[in-house]
């Protein structure tokens, strides 16, 4: 998994933010197995000062795509409800002065559908991959204030 915006273990660029209106980073991705029936995604920050914090998830993504161009989320594609209380992406917002915190994007082939729909938590998240997961990705960024 990569994305054009930033460079593994980089920054990610300001327009990706919380402040900047949370415009999600294109991420691309290949050698999903063949098995695939599903790809799923999240976006956690393990470094929040209450525990990990979880910005971004979506599901029923199709096994033959290879991309989400930036801020794409359509409507086919299940939203999970992020930690800010809203569907969809939700960009970095670590404490003013904090070290940078880091940003892992997960994506998960999974052999079987998920089942998930729009509003799902992570809880449901977790519950719907278990045992489905046949292969993941990650690509971490870093953002500070």
């Amino acid at each position: 998994m990569s994305s054009p915006a930033f460079a593994p273990d980089g920054p990610l660029p300001v327009t990706h933010s919380h402040a900047s209106g949370d415009i999600s980073p294109e991420l691309r991705w290949s050698g999903v197995p063949a098995a695939c029936r599903e790809v799923a995604l999240s976006c956690e920050d393990p470094d929040a000062p209450g525990g990990t914090f979880v910005h971004w998830m979506l599901a029923g993504i199709s096994p033959d795509r290879e991309r989400l161009a930036a801020g794409e989320e359509r409507p086919q594609i299940a939203r999970g409800r992020n930690d800010f209380g809203d569907l969809g992406y939700g960009g970095p917002q670590p404490p003013a002065g904090d070290p940078p915190h880091r940003y892992i994007f997960t994506l998960y082939a999974l052999r079987w559908p998920s089942g998930l729909t729009s509003g799902f938590s992570m809880d449901d998240m977790r519950a719907a991959l278990k045992d489905k997961v046949i292969a993941t990705a990650a690509l971490v960024g870093t953002y500070a204030r």
